[in-house]
Parts: structure tokens; sequence; C-alpha cells
């Protein structure tokens, strides 16, 4: 019987590294795991995961695309999404001449964001399990509500979503959502298909673009409350459902996930590296896990101005990689900073405001162009699902600015449901002006409950990586076993 399991990240770092977690978690239950990436993101794997005994890292060639144009219309063929495109067909033809010429796994873990490569292992006989590297709340709330039809919602009315916690019920305001890319709400467009088909996604022709699998909604718009969640189709054909996340913050969605589809799902996470769990009460160097960053200012300078300051009373801005503000709303941002009397800490990520995907959603380098924030975690104005998790462990309260997908649900996990931080907006399909930050960071940083709520809730991870997320990789270890050996 095979003990090989391979693990398929996306690119990017907000998924190559919960993936690279996972690896090592595999490994540790005496698996042989086998790491799959493109050749293009070898620098970022780090050398002890090289020479782990049960770990082979497996590069496929690969030509990364070039760092995205301006937008181009939708319509367009020969655009920076086509070139992504063009990368999964070329990854599909890799992967398929490596299986052809070695032994099969006996299974494969697929990132959601891959499961365009699906039909490869289904080709080689080889079962897949799906790995969401956000969280169970948006999973299940994009299910919850496409069944509960909350499009139809009026202003006033709650609706319940039957099998969810009821501080997770759906208002009016819930939806109000800003439109898919940059600019001011317009009319809403057509809805997207509930399934795959000889369609193909919006914006492209027939049967869409080339090496355009299975997973191709999961490329377009997120999805709208109301509408099938894309990643239904996508888990179709696995045996098997892994999330990073953890029973202690979202055991009912994990739950409810698992009841609606009929497969087994496990919190195996939070997925961050060891160093942050054998942290507790110390300062954690960023440097001790990823050395190819670049910044205009040093650790020990941030964490000496940190020293200088009261505790608790430094904001922490930062929106992640992939998704911003627009370039007006950062003036906005600016202007209510600088209006306020709290110190800050905001991190920019290069092509901040600049609409269209960023770097390392086309395949580029992480920590190159697409460079990621420094860990430190003050009081925060955040987006982000990884900061979320870290801060959390930290006891940090949050003002919550979720921006395009999954956001608008943490958000809400965040704010109703785990009661540590404050939205941005009650209205997040327009433009967030300096007023409206202004008011979230006085409510933040005045409210001592919401402070002590979110110490409360940091100790659940005081003892290092969650217990419950150790017997679920052990329960997810037995499974494969016990079908291995069906």
């Amino acid at each position: 019987m095979s003990r090989e399991i391979w693990i398929v990240p996306f690119f990017g770092q907000g998924h190559l590294f919960p993936c690279l977690e996972l690896c090592k978690h595999i490994a540790s239950r005496h698996f042989q795991a086998t790491f799959v990436i493109s050749s293009n993101l070898s620098a970022s794997i780090p050398s002890s995961l090289r020479q782990h005994p049960l770990v082979e890292i497996l590069e496929t060639p690969s030509s990364p695309p070039q760092p995205p144009p301006p937008p181009q219309p939708a319509s367009s063929h020969d655009g920076p999404m086509h070139q992504h495109h063009k990368h999964h067909g070329e990854m599909s033809v890799a992967l398929e001449n490596i299986l052809s010429t070695r032994p099969k796994p006996a299974f494969a873990i697929l990132d959601i964001m891959m499961s365009w490569s699906a039909p490869v292992f289904e080709k080689f006989h080889i079962p897949t399990v799906a790995f969401f590297t956000s969280g169970a709340c948006s999973a299940a709330m994009e299910y919850a509500t496409w069944k509960t039809h909350t499009e139809d919602l009026k202003p006033g009315e709650v609706c319940l979503l039957p099998g969810l916690p009821e501080d997770m019920a759906v208002t009016y305001s819930d939806l109000k959502r800003r439109p898919h890319g940059h600019g001011p709400p317009g009319p809403p467009g057509p809805p997207p298909p509930s399934s795959g088909g000889p369609g193909g996604p919006p914006g492209f022709g027939p049967g869409g673009p080339p090496g355009f699998g299975p997973g191709s909604k999961k490329m377009g718009p997120p999805p709208q409350p109301g509408f099938q969640p894309p990643w239904l189709t996508e888990v179709e054909g696995v045996i098997a459902l892994l999330i990073n996340t953890c029973e202690d913050l979202e055991g009912p969605f994990i739950h409810y996930i698992s009841n609606q589809i009929g497969k087994p799902v496990w919190g195996v996470g939070p997925l961050l590296p060891e160093q942050y769990w054998k942290s507790s009460g110390s300062i954690l160097h960023d440097r001790e896990i990823r050395t190819n960053r670049k910044s205009n200012v040093t650790e020990d300078e941030v964490s000496q101005w940190l020293d200088s300051k009261p505790r608790g009373s430094v904001l922490y801005v930062s929106f992640g990689t992939e998704v911003g503000p627009t370039m007006e709303e950062y003036s906005q941002l600016a202007a209510a900073l600088e209006s306020s009397s709290q110190p800050f800490i905001w991190v920019i990520q290069p092509n901040s405001g600049r609409s269209g995907p960023p770097p390392a959603f086309l395949g580029g380098k992480p920590g190159s162009e697409a460079e990621e924030e420094e860990a430190y975690f003050p009081h925060g104005l955040d987006s982000k699902v990884g900061n979320r998790v870290e801060a959390i462990g930290r006891g940090v309260p949050f003002l919550v600015w979720p921006i395009r997908g999954d956001q608008y649900h943490d958000a809400k996990l965040v704010v109703s449901h785990l009661k540590v931080g404050y939205m941005v907006s009650d209205d997040l399909s327009r433009t967030i002006k300096k007023e409206d930050i202004v008011k979230g960071i006085e409510k933040l940083m005045g409210d001592e409950d919401i402070k002590t709520r979110a110490v409360t809730l940091s100790t659940k991870f005081q003892h290092g990586f969650p217990l419950t997320s150790v017997a679920a990789l052990d329960a997810f270890r037995d499974f494969i076993n016990q079908k291995a050996s069906a």
C-alpha cells in the first residue's frame, strides 16, 4: 500500500504557506508527503522542509507570467488572466507527465484554487481531498445564503440561517457589498451560472480559456448572496475536505458544511508556522520564518518603536497582497490616521490601490513583487484572513474592512459571532470615507469589553496548536488509512 500523499498548493503566500504547514503535519503522521509546486516557487521553500526525511519537494517546470498590465476588457484573450489559464494548462501537462513516469501516490490534497487539476488525478484513479486555505464560516455562509434566498431581503428584515448560529442571521445591510472590481456601485449584473457547463466562465468564449478546468468559477467574480457557491461544484469529486481553521473558532460552520455535503470535513488549522505556536508570551521574529523579506524598516526598529508606546495603544493597518482599498480610499485612510491621536503601523504593499490581479495571483514569486506584511499585531484594522487568525491568538480586537469575497463573511464572524471587532461601515457598497474610519477607530480603542473578550478568546491558543486540530488530523489519518486498505 502506498503511503505517499501529494499536497498541491495554489500560487501566492496566502496559499503556499498554509499548504507547507499542512505538508509537515501529514509527514508527522508517517505518510510520505510530496509537496508539488511550480519551479518558480522553489525559493520560497525553507531548507528545513527539503531536509525532512518524509517530505519530497516535487517541482514542475514553469515560466512564470509577467506582472499584470492595467486591467483589460473581460473579452480579451491575451490579457493577464489568459496567461494565468495558459499556466494552468502547462502545469496540467507537467502533472500528467510526472504521474506517467513514477509510482502513483495513494491520495492528493488539492488547494481548492487548484481544483482545475482534479481531472488529471481522476485520470490516474487517484482520490483527491479538497483543502480550503480560508475558514469554514465563509463556505458555510455562502451555502446557507444560497439555500435560503437571502437576496430577497428588504430593509429592516432579518433572515435566520437554519443550522447556523443565530448571531449569523443575515440582515439587509449584510447584502450591501462592493461590486467586483474597483469603482462606485453600479447596477447588478446577471447571475452567474449555478454549475459548470459548455458555456465556460463569464467573460470568455465557449468552453472558457485554454487550461480552464471544472473549477473555473473560482477564478471569476466572488459569489453573490443567493447564488450557488463555486466551491460546491469543485468538491463534487473529492472524498473529504480539510479547512484551515479549528473547532474552537468555527466548529458550528465545520459541522454545517459536513452535514450539507455529506462528506467528512475537518478543521486542521490554523496552519501557522511552528514558531508562532511556541512564541506565546514572547516576540516572534519574522526573519526566523521567512528570510526574503523587503521593507524600508527593520524588525528591530519596529520593536523598539512599539516598546516606546503604551501597551495596546498602536493601530496595525494592513490589507494583504490580493485585494485592498481603492486609491481614493487610501487617501481617506491616510487622512483618518493623521487626524487620529493613535500611533499606528501601516504596511503598504506594492501595487496597493491598483485594480487588477497581483503578481502572485498570476504565478509570480511570493516574497518578490508580492511582498506580504510583517507579523506585528497591536490593535488592528484588517481584511486579511491570515492576520485575523494570528491576531486572535494574540488577543487583538479588530476594525474590519471587508472588500471582496469571503472577507464579508469572515468580518461578520469576527463582529457578530466572536464579538471581538467592529465593522468599518454599515454600508460596504459605497466608498469608505475618513469619517467612517475615524468613528471606527474611536469605538474600537474605547471599548474595554471588546478588548477583554479578545484576550479571553486568545486563551484557547495559549498552549500552542489547538488540540482539536491535532485530533482532526489524527482522524484524517485514520480515514486515509481506512480508505487505502479498503
